[in-house]
């Protein structure tokens, strides 16, 4: 057996590691039980290090996205949000302590995602996303996750996400359900695609009005971040034309095929007629926000104060308080003497009628409706007068939250 000569020994025992891609000893054994994975590699490892994900939206959504993308190890993450953290929040948005509230939920998932992994570079943009500042921040990044609450936030990212050519990651949770697709993307269709035009402000409801189980937006959130590594990874699994319904009750999953890209959309087709960036509000009828949208259907004269109601009820006038929300919610608090008439129950008549009585003796009976930011009992003030003819319907201006604030400072709010 040939013994090696002493110039072989040298270079063998100077001789170091040299690895053949870009990641370092730290990152190997950071992500090194994702890179084993057969479809993702080194070389998916590297398409992560150089990949960045703007998520819009730092709340119930947008924290589990955020999270599992930082660990992934996406080399960019931009956070927006223009909210601060509230204690309503916790139940969901899993990155905010007890002791973040008051501070903006930019800072706190920023805060929390260094101290998961400290290597991925975190920008933060703390404000509300616009036609005057949408271009500047998309542009900045390869994919874009909705995980917004709003329907004029929702045709404001197609609408950038189409004229700069990104994927767009849409996620949506409400009571015990989840929605996730993929537009703009693959030559799928785009949001506009599918909802040329936006629904009455009346008609949009989020997780403040009816609610949501934590958990649900907690898998969804998931999803989308899984939804942005096999955009990153070219994978097959994007939702690009499926739109995959998460129901929480049954725990079921399921994907379902949407309709072909639009001929006729108004910004993807082959011959678009917005070209640039809109005023959503105006187009929506509604706030760019989910923070306590104000609807505007009944007239003032149409409409008490919580102090006024109150003065009525002390007067010993022929009155009736109607509730408008759920059972549960009227289980949960409501004005002492009040009647609960879920919305839902106003268009039966027989309803109405046990819920409200006829008046004794001359004096008319006034109808005061409410609900818990007085959105939904001006649709039900509506809707009682179209059938109490002979009765004085009034909607409580600011609801619930209004009594709080203006006449009982025990009051409960949610």
């Amino acid at each position: 057996m040939d013994m090696p000569n002493e110039n072989q020994k040298e270079n063998h025992q100077g001789s170091k590691y040299q690895p053949e891609h870009s990641l370092s000893n730290r990152e190997l054994m950071k992500y090194s039980r994702q890179m084993i994975v057969p479809s993702i590699g080194v070389q998916g490892q590297e398409k992560f290090k150089k990949a960045s994900v703007l998520i819009v939206g730092c709340g119930g959504l947008g924290c589990p996205a955020a999270q599992y993308l930082v660990g992934t190890g996406i080399g960019r993450i931009g956070l927006l949000d223009y909210d601060d953290v509230e204690e309503s929040n916790l139940h969901r948005q899993i990155l905010h302590k007890e002791s973040s509230i008051g501070i903006s939920k930019v800072e706190s998932v920023a805060s929390s995602l260094m101290n998961l992994n400290s290597e991925v570079k975190i920008e933060k943009h703390h404000k509300q996303i616009c036609s005057s500042n949408a271009s500047e921040i998309v542009s900045k990044y390869d994919i874009v996750i909705d995980a917004t609450d709003n329907v004029p936030t929702r045709y404001l990212l197609n609408d950038v996400c189409v004229l700069l050519n990104r994927p767009l990651v849409s996620g949506s949770a409400i009571k015990m359900e989840g929605q996730l697709t993929v537009y703009n993307c693959k030559g799928g269709p785009c949001y506009r695609c599918l909802f040329p035009q936006p629904p009455p402000p009346e008609a949009v409801s989020n997780c403040g009005d009816v609610g949501v189980l934590g958990p649900v937006p907690g898998v969804i959130g998931v999803l989308q971040a899984l939804q942005a590594v096999n955009i990153i990874l070219e994978n097959e699994g994007v939702l690009s034309g499926k739109l995959l319904i998460f129901d929480g009750l049954e725990t079921t999953f399921r994907t379902v095929k949407l309709r072909n890209r639009s001929e006729k959309c108004l910004i993807c087709s082959d011959h678009p007629t917005i070209k640039q960036l809109v005023d959503y509000e105006q187009f929506c009828g509604s706030r760019a926000n989910d923070k306590n949208p104000n609807l505007k259907i009944l007239s003032p004269s149409q409409r008490v104060s919580a102090k006024q109601l109150h003065e009525v009820m002390l007067s010993g006038k022929q009155h009736v308080v109607v509730d408008v929300r759920s059972p549960i919610e009227f289980q949960m608090c409501h004005i002492a003497g009040s009647v609960n008439l879920p919305l839902d129950d106003i268009s039966k008549r027989d309803k109405v009628e046990e819920a409200v009585p006829k008046a004794e003796g001359p004096e008319k009976t006034s109808v005061y409706v409410v609900c818990r930011r007085g959105n939904d009992s001006q649709i039900g003030t509506k809707k009682l007068m179209e059938m109490l003819k002979d009765v004085d319907v009034y909607d409580l201006k600011g609801g619930l939250h209004a009594w709080a604030s203006d006449v009982d400072t025990n009051f409960p709010v949610y």
